[in-house]
């Protein structure tokens, strides 16, 4: 993304943050706080001594299981999951900066009951991320600006991991807002604007995958890869750059491989969906901007209970198993930028 000059504070760095997300989403997808916020280019122009310090709230809720069991699946997903997440970034040189993201993270988990609809969950800190953000590429013409960009880092297992249900079992793993895993993060960036010729129109892409190890109760959550795709025009940039405001659709991909408990692979835990949605994003004064996101379920997978080739399971995985899609996610944040130093 672009830094623009302004006579109250001159250079600011306008910010891009990665998620997620949005895990999630980019969204608010329990032990993957993506933290990605709207921007118009996500791999943005960076100087020395630049930084920002971000929050975005986002709320996601998913269908409830198919299961009749009362039990609670060992590979449950939230049925309605908020993430609050705090940003902070260090733009330390041209072409790198350093993000460290911290969610908070609330779960709920509902289930069909014979006495009406049983709902557990909990609150707490979830898993902090250290992320480090490359600018490889960056080319400006009369069009606008093409920039690529990578990001990487751990994603530490500092999130909490002792929530119970209401009888007072352990939640599994998947319900928990920290993993107790130490995962890895990776992502890439690409931003073309100017697109069909156009100065106000901008295609954003941001691939992201998540690696799992093994954490708590002896879980390995699934893979996670995401793909957001966000065409945006700029209907409103005041002369002197300090105010903007941009609007478009989004599509977004996430795909999740099976679990492993126990060093058992869930099969039918693991799924696809696909969200189409809009996202909008001002700048409503110097070093300080506003998003709002809203994604729904267009398709997804549905693969209850089958394993290698489509046959039925029988007794490799915990009862219940299934991929529960995505309904909706909603995300709103603030940003404001700052300067350590000239």
């Amino acid at each position: 993304m672009r830094f623009q000059e302004s006579t109250a504070c001159g250079r600011l760095m306008w910010m891009c943050l990665l998620v997620l997300s949005s895990f999630y989403a980019s969204t608010a997808r329990g032990q993957d706080p993506a933290g990605r916020d709207p921007a118009p280019e996500t791999a943005p122009t960076l100087f020395p001594g630049g930084g920002l310090v971000s929050f975005s709230s986002g709320f996601t809720t998913r269908g409830l299981t198919s299961n009749p069991s009362e039990i609670i699946p060992l590979t449950a997903r939230p049925t309605f999951s908020h993430a609050g997440v705090f940003v902070f970034r260090w733009g330390f040189h041209r072409d790198f900066d350093l993000t460290v993201l911290v969610p908070v993270i609330t779960n709920h988990y509902e289930m069909p009951s014979a006495n009406g609809n049983l709902v557990s969950g909990g609150t707490g800190v979830g898993d902090a991320m250290v992320l480090l953000k490359y600018r490889f590429y960056r080319q400006d013409s009369e069009r606008g600006t093409t920039q690529a960009s990578v990001t990487f880092g751990p994603k530490l297992p500092t999130g909490r991991t002792d929530l119970n249900d209401i009888n007072g079992n352990r939640l599994p793993a998947s319900l928990q807002p920290g993993s107790g895993s130490g995962d890895f993060f990776l992502g890439a960036n690409w931003t073309y604007t100017g697109l069909f010729n156009m100065k106000r129109l901008v295609a954003d892409e941001n691939f992201n995958s998540l690696v799992r190890s093994t954490g708590t109760q002896d879980t390995r959550l699934g893979i996670e890869l995401e793909s957001r795709f966000w065409l945006s025009y700029r209907p409103y940039q005041s002369k002197d750059v300090k105010r903007e405001w941009l609007i478009g659709p989004t599509l977004v991909w996430m795909h999740r491989q099976d679990d492993r408990i126990a060093g058992v692979t869930q099969f039918g835990s693991g799924g696809g969906d696909l969200l189409a949605g809009i996202t909008t994003f001002a700048g409503v004064r110097p070093g300080m901007h506003l998003w709002l996101r809203m994604d729904w379920d267009i398709a997804h997978s549905s693969n209850p209970g089958l394993g290698p080739g489509g046959h039925a399971l029988t007794g490799t995985t915990a009862p219940g198993v299934e991929h529960v899609p995505l309904r909706r996610c909603f995300t709103f944040g603030i940003t404001q930028q700052f300067r350590f130093h000239r």
